[in-house]
């Protein structure tokens, strides 16, 4: 079977894309970590914020979104100097905010994962590529989500990065079709 070409330039990328890219989860720790790595890829390589990942998770407290939410400017200042994240202080004040607008989604839909869910009726979307060429950057469902989380406050939710966002929770399988770990060929 033909594999997924994007993950094979490191043993990082191709453990992510074997174990977690793709595969559904409901778990809304994971998923604002998800969203959290997604929106600190901005204008970079995936490859660099997978190397940074346990940083992330040490600097945030493991994504637990109630402390993050209640990060001050000080403690985010710090994260910024004593960790090894992406320096960037917007993107990391994003965590903030964006952990803030998730406790809202929690109280109005009782979990992100219930919110982020039904725009696909609580399944996922299965594609069936060829190639890795064939892959979208974004789509229709991105494009809306994106705007949803938006109008919510959320922070570095573009279109793409929602793509590629949904893509890392598995709401769209993106693995080309002779891929082993395609969900229909698991």
């Amino acid at each position: 079977m033909t594999q997924c070409l994007w993950p094979q330039s490191s043993p990082l990328m191709q453990t992510y894309h074997d174990e977690e890219w793709c595969r559904p989860s409901y778990d809304d720790r994971y998923i604002f970590e998800m969203l959290t790595l997604e929106g600190a890829q901005a204008g970079l390589s995936w490859n660099i914020v997978l190397a940074k990942r346990e940083a992330y998770q040490a600097a945030f407290n493991n994504f637990d979104i109630e402390y993050c939410a209640g990060l001050s400017d000080e403690d985010l200042e710090a994260i910024k100097e004593n960790y090894t994240v992406i320096k960037h202080l917007s993107k990391l004040q994003s965590v903030r905010t964006n952990a803030q607008a998730v406790l809202k989604i929690q109280k109005e839909f009782s979990s992100f994962s219930d919110f982020l869910w039904r725009f696909v009726e609580f399944e996922p979307i299965i594609n069936n590529w060829e190639n890795d060429t064939q892959i979208p950057a974004q789509s229709l469902l991105s494009v809306q989500i994106s705007k949803d989380l938006k109008k919510r406050g959320f922070k570095f939710v573009g279109p793409v990065i929602t793509y590629s966002f949904l893509q890392a929770i598995g709401m769209v399988d993106d693995h080309i079709r002779s891929c082993k770990f395609h969900t229909l060929n698991r």
